[in-house]
């Protein structure tokens, strides 16, 4: 399956969720269309993503658009259940609803829950299904969800079936032991974070399984040209040891007149295994600025330098 356009970049879907803050159903429905209009054909989301407040959102928009010229992911793991009473939500977006979310990487939860995210979207298929954060569920995963996931593929009610995680290890082990088609690789290969060229990313190349790469400016580290003194690596405040290599990496994007968030969208791109890169995006100006630094003109001597400060691997492929 071919997951990309030719850009290789596609649209995330937490944003549209109300992570952190709202965003209105105005900018939400422009900000899908911003990216169609930009030529983005990957779109991903997940019941997790506002309690399926961003589910419902996309598929507005994408309802409408022809079914076979996108491809859209989403994600299973989550339940949503009623809570009985409307609350707050406790897992970083802003929204207040009586659902609920609930671990379930069992057969029944994974089939009920693609049904809901059809229902929500209100699209006739998903064409990518990935088991989302199995972290603290490693057996139900092996044991009953990746199995439910193939025969779901086999039966021909999704295309193609992986896991989306924000650590590596794990994912390599799954690459390794099922019989994956993708995975979704979150904050583990950025210009300044390798992890994944230790484990995850050969395993990709071994078995044939692409890697859709997110969480490429590390939650904010690498979102601006220099890295603000309060910025997040992980959703969390960021070291001084990666504020410091952050600007240290953006004085040599500086010398060669090019932009640090340029250069960390474009990065894991050179991968073999990489197919593409997702970016989550909350109003359309955010679409047309992703889509910029996707095109912006990147010297290679950046990627000489990069290595030879011991700013990024010698082993990380980089353009040519």
């Amino acid at each position: 399956m071919k997951l990309f356009g030719s850009d290789r970049i596609g649209l995330g879907g937490a944003p549209l969720g109300n992570m952190f803050s709202e965003v209105s159903e105005t900018d939400a429905v422009a900000t899908v269309e911003a990216a169609w209009d930009a030529g983005w054909r990957y779109f991903d989301n997940a019941p997790h993503y506002g309690l399926g407040l961003s589910e419902r959102r996309m598929g507005e928009v994408l309802r409408d658009k022809p079914r076979d010229e996108f491809v859209l992911s989403t994600k299973v793991g989550r339940l949503l259940v009623d809570g009985g009473s409307p609350a707050p939500d406790d897992e970083g977006f802003a929204v207040t609803t009586n659902l609920r979310r609930q671990w379930d990487f069992s057969a029944d939860g994974i089939r009920r829950s693609i049904d809901e995210s059809l229902e929500r979207l209100g699209l006739d298929r998903i064409d990518v299904v990935f088991l989302h954060d199995p972290d603290n569920h490693y057996a139900e995963a092996l044991e009953t969800g990746f199995p439910t996931l193939a025969a779901l593929r086999d039966e021909g009610v999704v295309g193609a079936i992986g896991a989306g995680m924000n650590q590596s290890e794990m994912l390599a082990d799954f690459v390794r032991r099922t019989d994956l088609d993708v995975i979704m690789l979150a904050g583990r290969y950025t210009v300044l974070d390798h992890a994944a060229l230790d484990d995850v990313l050969p395993a990709c190349v071994e078995h044939d399984v692409d890697v859709i790469a997110v969480g490429v400016f590390n939650s904010g580290l690498l979102s601006r040209p220099r890295p603000l003194p309060s910025a997040t690596f992980d959703y969390a405040p960021a070291s001084q040891t990666r504020l410091e290599a952050a600007n240290k990496i953006a004085d040599i994007c500086e010398a060669h007149n090019v932009t640090l968030p340029a250069v960390a969208l474009q990065f894991p791109l050179s991968h073999p295994a990489v197919a593409g890169v997702a970016v989550g995006c909350r109003t359309p100006a955010e679409v047309h600025r992703n889509a910029d630094l996707s095109l912006e003109s990147v010297p290679p001597a950046v990627w000489t330098d990069l290595k030879s400060a011991g700013l990024l691997r010698p082993d990380a492929p980089t353009p040519v």
